[in-house]
């Protein structure tokens, strides 16, 4: 196997993640025939069939579970590479891939690109954003370099760097404006509008309400993709919700809501930024830390003045 290749590497990785031959051509920015031919090569270098294929989709191997592995560990090698040869520069330059979490990225990243464009000259960022069980993974595989979450993750292998401590607020509807705030237990009766299933969000008001998302009958649900979509269903009367103070001033705008806080002890959420203890960008990484803290800082004013 002599012939081998890292871009027929990357390729396989792509298509290992994607399960699709489109999707991981796009992934990697070539034509589909392309990627296809490549990983044709690839199969016949190592002398065995890499992905089962059907019309829907294509999936591993049992060897080729074994050898994406690997891979997955040459590549990652491959980048810890690239990136001790930015860090050793002294200064972050280059490629930052970020990750964030669907209840933190719309109201930090303004604030937070912002401010790493404005400090990083040299800064290509690229920002990815979904549910953190897929950022953990992304990055112990080393797609990405960093990611901001809710804390604690517990993993060992990570550092983790407290951001900010923050409180969820209950939205009601305008005409409820005034009313006495209820505790967990009245929450618990009422129509409690949630994200769906993955979002930890979601875990942390059930958890504030004493409540397994499990057990509780269907009814007394009604799941969203988006804070954004539970404040609207909100305005329209069809429950309460819970979001987190930094979302108030975006959310609210536009919506005939109103916001309570809690009374003590009240719901809150720890938000922050994690990587890997072995990269080679950690002491880059502690500084990247330290302005997302400052840009979390000034979220933390825009939203006292909105409560």
């Amino acid at each position: 196997m002599k012939n081998l290749t890292l871009k027929q590497f990357r390729y396989f990785e792509a298509l290992a993640r994607h399960g699709h031959f489109r999707r991981a051509a796009e992934a990697c920015g070539i034509s589909q025939p392309a990627l296809s031919m490549q990983i044709k090569e690839l199969e016949a270098e190592v002398g065995i069939e890499l992905f089962e294929r059907s019309s829907r989709r294509v999936r591993l191997t049992g060897f080729g579970e074994e050898f994406a592995l690997r891979i997955r560990g040459i590549l990652r090698s491959i980048d810890e590479l690239e990136d001790l040869a930015r860090a050793s520069q002294g200064r972050l330059v280059g490629r930052l891939r970020i990750g964030v979490i669907p209840t933190v990225a719309p109201y930090l990243l303004p604030t937070l690109l912002g401010n790493l464009s404005r400090l990083y000259k040299g800064l290509d960022i690229h920002v990815r954003e979904t549910q953190t069980p897929r950022l953990i993974q992304e990055l112990e595989e080393g797609r990405l370099d960093a990611a901001i979450v809710a804390l604690p993750v517990s993993e060992p292998a990570f550092t983790e760097v407290t951001l900010l401590t923050e409180s969820f607020v209950l939205v009601r509807p305008g005409h409820e404006e005034g009313k006495p705030v209820p505790g967990p237990d009245m929450v618990r009766e009422m129509r409690l509008l949630l994200l769906e299933e993955g979002h930890c969000f979601r875990d942390q008001a059930l958890s504030f309400c004493n409540m397994d998302g499990r057990a509780a009958p269907p009814r007394d649900y009604l799941d969203a993709s988006s804070l954004s979509t539970l404040v609207q269903m909100v305005d329209a009367g069809i429950g309460i919700t819970l979001i987190p103070e930094m979302a108030v001033a975006l959310e609210t705008r536009s919506a005939s809501v109103c916001v309570a806080r809690f009374r003590d002890p009240q719901p809150s959420r720890t938000v922050g930024m994690i990587w890997r203890k072995t990269s080679p960008l950690a002491e880059q990484l502690k500084q990247i830390s330290e302005v997302v803290r400052r840009s979390t800082d000034a979220l933390r004013e825009q939203h006292s003045a909105s409560l």
